[in-house]
């Protein structure tokens, strides 16, 4: 077994002695325990989950799927981007979320802008779909449908080769369709990348670097 436990380890005794789980000698990707949980992947509002690393071909059409929740104002969702302009990229801004993509010609986004400005930000489960195709962009957020047309019409393929960072990205890695730069603070779970008729659900434990990112459970909805 080369993996760790996804579970809570409590009361370990070692020659009836109680060892300190409170002041450990060392620690790596350990966080306490929540007294109540949820499906999903805890991000602690610090770092990323980089997946993909062999690198995300964006091209002309992909739609990305996923559930988040969060009582921030602000956080990095998703980006995929390439070393020029051609990116992808989803983020939290002021409660907003924005759907960014970079063919390659210009910036082109879509924006759900909800009635306050906390209303993503309640710590409640809200369900985002972002769909680019190669001459419009579209944003659904719980229902709720906005559209952006491309009007570079000769330039309709993001051309990425990249992995794809989720929740936050490293400082030393360009991110072209990403305007912030706060880690996401709250719980993902379901990320479902879909193109044609493949579709790819990705898991934050087969993540080939995580950080400040904890797969398996969330802590329970405050």
């Amino acid at each position: 077994v080369t993996h760790s436990i996804p579970a809570c380890i409590g009361n370990m005794t070692i020659n009836s002695k109680q060892l300190d789980s409170e002041s450990p000698v060392s620690i790596f990707a350990v966080n306490k325990c929540y007294v109540t949980m949820q499906d999903g992947t805890f991000f602690d509002g610090s770092g990323f989950a980089a997946l993909a690393r062999e690198g995300y071909k964006v091209r002309s059409d992909v739609n990305i799927t996923l559930e988040f929740r969060t009582t921030a104002v602000h956080g990095v969702l998703l980006g995929v981007s390439s070393a020029k302009v051609d990116a992808i990229g989803l983020e939290i801004v002021h409660g907003k979320v924005l759907f960014h993509v970079n063919n390659g010609a210009g910036r082109i986004t879509a924006m759900h802008e909800p009635k306050a400005t906390n209303n993503l930000c309640d710590g409640k489960w809200h369900k985002l779909q972002a769909n680019k195709t190669t001459h419009r962009i579209s944003l659904i957020v719980d229902g709720n449908l906005v559209q952006t047309d491309n009007p570079y019409m000769q330039s309709t393929s993001a051309d990425t080769n990249n992995p794809i960072y989720v929740g936050g990205y490293p400082a030393d890695v360009k991110q072209n369709c990403l305007t912030s730069k706060n880690s996401f603070r709250g719980c993902m779970r379901n990320l479902v990348l879909t193109k044609g008729q493949h579709a790819e659900l990705f898991e934050f434990s087969r993540a080939f670097d995580l950080r400040g990112v904890f797969p398996h459970s969330c802590p329970g909805a405050e």
